[in-house]
């Protein structure tokens, strides 16, 4: 099987312990994470093959960064070492009413400071199947956003499956472009994108129009005939009962009918960080696996649901893990 490529930062993650707050942390635990990565590293554990594309800085934190993409079998030949510095991000884990609380210190990354040309595209991409990125890229430089449009053209022009999750962060949009000037131009390139309602309004000015069965239908509907090249557009629909509690639901526009999952209670949350990027792994395993919209879409979001029982950034969970949730078995019985 050819490989899916995944673009993107990887920052460096400090976690207080437990369910500690900043103000009584004395230590953090060291973790490595990012959107993209996160769902190679998933995809490598369902046994597909994957390879992560990014710039890190040439000291021992990037050396790191990359030991644990090579320790979870994702490949690493075309990461870029060079640059000032790894992003960090440090979080709080919340609990109950309390919610988790991320704080980033990612300013002046070697990412951000990737340039158009560095990476070799026709090179890295002629051995792949599909390209994965997310909006998070494009919005932390220029130079990130350009080199992100280089790998979705040559991902064009050889044929693969290209996907976006569009994830809008208005707080990264800081090097004078903003979302709605950048981004469609590389969406216009996708076959399949994870994009909510408030995302469609946000980056494409997009709202849901009457008459056009539910709002998130109408959105894909005006999505697709600007995006004529997209063809399937995806989400999760969260409950927040409690920073313990979520319920998840995960919903398909494939241009023919509206599809939705089960509802899956999530309770208690070992840690929520990255169960969008388990959403989207399960969605492009369950892709190249099954022949049918339905079965990709409950096992994308059976898969998300484990997400929240791993610690750390990434999904470690093996597709025979994600099958009896999927199928509704979500007792956690013992297994030996």
């Amino acid at each position: 099987m050819k490989k899916v490529v995944t673009f993107g930062e990887i920052m460096l993650r400090l976690s207080t312990p437990g369910y500690a707050k900043f103000i009584q942390a004395d230590n953090f635990n060291i973790t490595y994470g990012g959107g993209e990565a996160n769902v190679g590293i998933s995809l490598a554990q369902f046994g597909i093959p994957a390879e992560h594309v990014t710039r890190f800085p040439d000291n021992d934190l990037g050396k790191a960064a990359t030991s644990l993409l090579r320790k979870y079998g994702v490949q690493t030949a075309n990461i870029l070492y060079g640059g000032d510095r790894l992003g960090i991000y440090f979080l709080e884990t919340g609990a109950i009413a309390r919610p988790s609380k991320v704080v980033y210190d990612r300013a002046n990354s070697a990412f951000a400071q990737l340039e158009p040309g560095m990476l070799n595209w026709e090179e890295i991409l002629k051995e792949a199947q599909w390209l994965h990125w997310t909006g998070i890229t494009p919005a932390i430089s220029d130079g990130a956003a350009k080199s992100c449009l280089e790998a979705i053209t040559v991902a064009n022009k050889l044929g693969l499956t290209v996907s976006a999750d569009t994830n809008y962060r208005k707080n990264l949009w800081q090097y004078g472009k903003t979302a709605r000037e950048v981004m469609p131009e590389m969406v216009a390139g996708c076959d399949i994108i994870v994009c909510s309602k408030g995302d469609a309004a946000d980056m494409f000015g997009i709202e849901p129009k009457k008459g056009e069965g539910s709002g998130f239908v109408s959105v894909c509907k005006q999505l697709m005939n600007r995006f004529p090249k997209v063809k399937k557009i995806v989400n999760t629909k969260r409950e927040s009962i409690s920073a313990s509690h979520n319920t998840l639901t995960g919903v398909m526009w494939n241009g023919a009918e509206y599809l939705k999952t089960p509802m899956h209670q999530i309770s208690p949350i070992v840690d929520r960080i990255g169960g969008g990027d388990a959403f989207m792994a399960g969605l492009i395993y369950g892709l190249l696996t099954y022949n049918d919209d339905q079965q990709a879409l409950d096992f994308a979001v059976a898969a998300s649901a484990l997400k929240h029982a791993v610690e750390g950034d990434a999904n470690l969970v093996t597709a025979e893990e994600v099958i009896p949730v999927m199928k509704g078995d979500s007792s956690g019985r013992l297994v030996r």
